[in-house]
């Protein structure tokens, strides 16, 4: 008897399979010979996404035959039958905490959330607890994907701690495949829309524009992000004036700004409005040379500014195609209290 193991597969008694839940077996093709193991997998399996596919294949869970294969680029053969076992899920590292959340839509495979100012999304240095992973553990329980990793399950994209607004959270790897492809494309082929209501310093002199400006960690602060003309990671954002504020026959004080993003990079609005003149207002990672002008204003403007303590930024649009239905689902959100506060009295300068 040979018992010589074909290049990337363990003999079965070294298989980390056990008795956990029932096999699913699949009979390739005659078009799958000669076919990674994990195309393969993915061309028959609707459920999982291929990196999902791929972790199950080093975790030793997929046998080819009576041996387990630990390459996800093992070439499929002619006879071959596959067999894959999940494991139960294990639970997430961040635990379950019951904090509410603002439920725009729900359904077997995504929640859209309407995320409150001072909620971040992850766990995170500094931020192990009070998280909105930890509010969707706690409302999905094990439903969510696990694709972003044990700390960010479910998460497709994210928004800044005080930005507030539209978010959508995938419940299962199915939807954690489609949302994150539609929101790699960004909108430039697919039926993604993301926009943003930014209230700024100043007036743009133009009625509309695009920002195309590299972005890169800040060498003099890690927390922050700076412009590059070289290097960095490629940034665009498009913007349109939709309101100015301020005396007649003078220049604005403000502005009120939707903005559209090419591309997601950390802290992108914020930067590029700040580079181009007009930082959001209560932005004061990007714009504390601007907190002098508050004492410029009337009451009770001047107090809601004081007050005003994070940058002035709004997802109030979020679109995409349900990832099952490929339905066209939109969804807007309101601007928040503070925010329209300080929107109503700059309308009334």
């Amino acid at each position: 008897m040979n018992d010589k193991s074909p290049e990337g597969t363990q003999p079965l008694t070294n298989s980390v399979i056990a008795d956990e839940q029932q096999p699913t077996v699949i009979t390739p093709e005659p078009e799958d010979t000669g076919r990674r193991l994990d195309a393969v997998l993915a061309a028959h399996i609707d459920d999982f996404s291929r990196n999902r596919l791929q972790a199950l294949i080093r975790a030793g869970q997929v046998q080819i035959g009576q041996r387990t294969v630990l390459e996800p680029k093992y070439r499929v053969c002619a006879g071959d039958t596959i067999t894959l076992i999940v494991p139960e899920p294990e639970a997430a590292e961040p635990q379950p905490e019951d904090i509410p959340l603002t439920i725009v839509y729900e359904d077997e495979d995504l929640i859209v959330i309407d995320k409150p100012a001072g909620l971040v999304v992850h766990p995170g240095a500094g931020n192990p607890t009070g998280t909105l992973v930890n509010a969707l553990i706690h409302h999905c329980g094990s439903s969510l994907s696990g694709i972003g990793g044990v700390k960010r399950p479910g998460i497709v994209h994210r928004i800044d701690k005080d930005t507030t607004g539209l978010l959508v959270v995938a419940k299962n790897d199915m939807a954690h495949q489609g949302l994150a492809a539609q929101f790699a494309d960004h909108g430039r082929t697919g039926p993604l829309e993301r926009a943003y209501k930014a209230l700024v310093w100043g007036a743009p002199t133009a009625a509309k524009g695009t920002v195309d400006a590299n972005l890169a960690r800040s060498t003099a602060n890690r927390q922050k992000i700076s412009v590059l003309k070289t290097g960095g990671r490629h940034a665009i954002t498009h913007w349109q004036v939709q309101e100015r504020f301020g005396p007649q026959d003078e220049a604005a004080v403000a502005s009120l700004i939707e903005c559209r993003l090419e591309t997601g990079r950390t802290h992108q609005i914020r930067v590029h409005m700040s580079h181009i003149g007009n930082p959001l207002i209560g932005d004061m990672d990007y714009g504390s040379g601007f907190r002098t002008k508050y004492n410029k204003f009337q009451e009770p403007l001047k107090t809601q500014l004081a007050d005003f303590k994070r940058q002035a930024l709004h997802a109030g649009l979020l679109a995409f195609a349900h990832p099952r239905t490929q339905e066209f689902m939109k969804f807007e959100s309101e601007l928040p209290a503070d925010f329209a506060g300080i929107l109503q009295s700059l309308r009334k300068i």
